[in-house]
């Protein structure tokens, strides 16, 4: 059965042989395996389907194509695809597509069912609880080789880790602590001018954002730009394998990376959150004194009153328990960052996700305890 590029014969009543020639590349065209096929379905006895290829045989990926075409045919009508005699490296891209093409089949299975998906999202779950658990293992043991004076890193880096996590941010902690303590004064106005009680709106900014508000949203800021530039300068190290490097070296990268990361945070949370504070104040106070027409020394009086030492040190809690969180967050997910760009954004992604979800978990937690505490 002559075509123009290949020949079909039958060397054994069990055995097609297709004789390959010409130019099997994309720029000239490939004929259907409709032929092929339409010889195994008159022929039912044929087990398998070898080939031959003339001296003039020239292919690209057009030809692996049809090669997968055809194999597809032959595994449903289970017949034996022998590779013999092609050229090289012809099986193997043969086989690489048809086991991307099964994985992709049975992903989808996966995730059509339910209890199947179900049962892979508990087994990333525990996967992920192991790998915190270990992450946070090795970032103990880093510490207590700190307070040793045995522990590994470079001074300036860790300097620079600080100015980036503190002073950097003081423009954003800024305009942000200033607009909610303007948004909790006109909250409180609403409600308060309606008995004529407006300078209590001095209590509600001051508690609100000495006790909770100043850490919370210091955190939600920092996990955003902090949190993520963790998550990717040891993801993208992690991709080009610049940890592997240090681990070659005999050099700790939890020690060497994570833990001057995790003590610039621990440091300068509680000072940013304190200065948060202080400016939520301010900005409560000009609302207060120049919109509301609130007496200025008033205002501050009711302050001082309001916030107690206790409220500062809630506060200072919550920013202390913050830097933990979002740099264990960005760090846990960098260094287990998949090796490719798309890696690297969903580390980075996660972090973010992974420190606001536990900052909202973390200050119900302490807010709770401090209830029962009567703090």
């Amino acid at each position: 059965m002559p075509t123009e590029k290949f020949i079909l014969e039958f060397p054994a009543p069990d055995t097609l042989r297709l004789i390959l020639s010409d130019d099997w590349r994309l720029s000239s065209g490939l004929p259907q395996v409709n032929g092929v096929v339409e010889q195994l379905n008159s022929h039912p006895q044929v087990k398998q389907v070898s080939f031959s290829v003339a001296s003039d045989f020239a292919w690209d990926s057009a030809f692996i194509a049809f090669m997968l075409h055809l194999a597809k045919e032959t595994q449903a009508k289970d017949i034996s695809l022998k590779f013999q005699g092609l050229p090289e490296g012809v099986e193997k891209l043969v086989s690489l597509a048809l086991k991307s093409r099964e994985n992709a089949i049975q992903h989808k299975i996966i995730h059509d069912n339910f209890l199947e998906r179900l049962g892979e999202r508990a087994l990333r779950a525990q996967e992920g609880l192991f790998s915190l658990l270990n992450f946070l293992g090795q970032t103990a043991a880093a510490f207590g080789r700190l307070f040793k004076g045995k522990a590994y890193f470079r001074q300036d880096d860790f300097f620079t880790i600080v100015q980036s996590c503190g002073a950097d941010a003081l423009g954003l902690v800024t305009l942000i602590s200033l607009l909610v303590g303007v948004i909790l004064a006109f909250i409180g106005a609403m409600q308060l001018q309606m008995f004529g009680a407006q300078i209590y709106i001095a209590d509600i900014v001051g508690i609100a954002m000495v006790r909770v508000m100043g850490a919370v949203m210091t955190g939600v800021l920092i996990s955003g730009r902090t949190g993520a530039a963790y998550a990717a300068e040891l993801g993208i190290m992690q991709t080009n394998e610049e940890i592997d490097a240090l681990k070659t070296l005999g050099v700790n990268p939890v020690e060497f990376l994570v833990m001057p990361r995790v003590l610039a945070l621990v440091v300068m949370m509680p000072l940013l959150t304190l200065y948060a504070d202080f400016m939520g104040i301010v900005g409560g106070f000009f609302i207060s004194t120049g919109i509301l027409g609130i007496n200025p020394v008033e205002y501050i009086t009711h302050t001082q009153n309001a916030v107690k030492l206790s409220h500062l040190w809630v506060g200072l809690i919550h920013g202390f328990v913050f830097g933990i969180i979002i740099a264990v967050a960005g760090c846990l997910r960098g260094m287990n960052c998949e090796r490719s760009a798309s890696g690297v954004g969903e580390a980075t992604t996660s972090a973010v996700v992974s420190a606001i979800t536990s900052i909202v978990i973390a200050t119900a937690i302490i807010t709770f305890v401090c209830q029962i505490l009567g703090i």
